[in-house]
């Protein structure tokens, strides 16, 4: 085995930096053969059979290509799950985490209504229905692909999630109001800021689930407010992931949309990352 982490480290070191493949080859070892980190040391002078040195092969090959090593192992950790992953999908990021925390620490009560809007993998409406007190999560996506990867994953992961086919651009909100909270991390990259992004995401992830038009950076949360304003219950609350260089426009809408509490907060890495605000207690 130890020459196979060898030729892993020597073929990628011209392509990624040398924690980023120290990442990889237990990611790797771990999806084909179960090893931890552990496994790996004690088992150093194993002999791998052919077929796992021949996978082993292609996945180098595909990482030289910049496919992100998660599309690769069809597999992304997040919040403490393993989650099913494929280009219909964005990988999940760690700053949603983030995201999850603040919703959970915020909501103690039980028998919540949860909207999850532009689920993708599932990822924050999985993580939600396994953390808050017995929840009643539903999440929309447009992408009918996406959500047989989020339903797989909630299966999976024994996790209860109604999942339903809406284009939120053109959604009708409930009537009465029946949500407690609506979160989302929508598309909010503007066409302008592809030149700064890494070939692994501009080549492979959804472009659908990351752009919006640089005349339009709002076009996702626009929409999202306006359907929230209805379909959230008196005192709901509305949270977003969002681009750090739109954080005044976006309080901006969101209060003129007529929500109250608007509050911006940081990411681990001191960045505006996200927004949160509170649908008013008298809707008029």
């Amino acid at each position: 085995m130890k020459k196979n982490i060898k030729r892993i480290r020597e073929e990628l070191r011209d392509y990624y930096p040398k924690g980023e493949i120290d990442a990889m080859v237990r990611m790797i070892f771990e999806q084909l053969l179960g090893y931890s980190a552990v496994d790996m040391v004690l088992r150093a002078d194993n002999v791998l059979p052919d077929f796992i040195t021949d996978k082993i092969t292609d996945i180098i090959t595909r990482l030289k290509a910049h496919e992100p090593i998660q599309y690769i192992l069809d597999d992304a950790y997040f919040y403490g799950m393993h989650l099913h992953v494929d280009g219909s999908t964005l990988i999940p990021r760690p700053e949603t985490e983030q995201l999850i925390d603040m919703i959970t620490r915020r909501h103690t009560d039980a028998d919540l209504k949860v909207l999850d809007v532009g689920t993708g993998s599932g990822c924050i409406a999985i993580a939600l229905a396994r953390t808050l007190k017995f929840p009643q999560v539903t999440a929309i996506d447009i992408s009918e692909n996406a959500l047989k990867v989020a339903e797989r994953n909630a299966k999976e992961l024994k996790a209860r999630v109604k999942f339903k086919k809406v284009d939120i651009l053109h959604a009708s909100a409930p009537s009465p109001s029946e949500f407690d909270i609506i979160v989302s991390n929508p598309p909010y990259i503007t066409c302008s800021e592809r030149n700064a992004m890494e070939r692994n995401v501009l080549d492979y992830e959804p472009h659908t689930a990351l752009f919006v038009p640089d005349d339009n950076p709002l076009l996702f949360y626009r929409a999202i407010a306006l359907f929230a304003r209805s379909a959230l219950k008196p005192g709901g609350q509305l949270y977003f992931e969002i681009n750090p260089l739109f954080t005044s426009e976006l309080s901006l809408l969101l209060s003129e949309t007529g929500f109250i509490d608007v509050e911006i907060s940081l990411d681990y890495t001191g960045r505006k990352r996200f927004a949160s605000a509170k649908q008013s207690p008298y809707i008029p």
